[in-house]
């Protein structure tokens, strides 16, 4: 597969996935004769991953350490499980900090709905 149908299919632009592949979140690319990228599956399994643990918030640096952790054996299993067990714990840090101001904004939401309809603004 092309760079572009790659992009197409994962709605990332061609820069961002030649940077994917530069910092090393995902391995080297297989390549024609004539030195063009060639996505296999298998690539396509890495840039999916790449995708994935960006929204997840880790940075470039540590994917690229995920990749080498993972390339360098199944010694590295507890390594790699600690990376990720790390992620999780700074998602749910995240999420609990959203739904305090989630909740918050739901509040005043409700009191502006009750203002629209009374015509006061009372904040309780």
């Amino acid at each position: 597969m092309r760079i572009k149908d790659v992009c197409e299919k994962y709605g990332i632009s061609p820069d961002t996935l030649r940077y994917y592949e530069k910092a090393g979140a995902i391995p080297e690319v297989h390549r024609t004769e004539g030195g063009r990228r060639d996505y296999k599956e298998t690539d396509l399994g890495w840039v999916e991953n790449a995708i994935c643990m960006r929204s997840a918030g880790l940075s470039m640096e540590a994917i690229a350490e995920y990749v080498r952790l993972y390339q360098s054996g199944d010694e590295t299993i507890p390594a790699r499980l600690q990376l990720l067990t790390d992620q999780r714990e700074e998602i749910l840090k995240q999420k609990e900090l959203l739904e305090a101001t989630l909740k918050k904004l739901d509040y005043k939401i409700f009191c502006y709905e009750r203002a629209v309809k009374t015509g006061k603004l009372k904040f309780d």
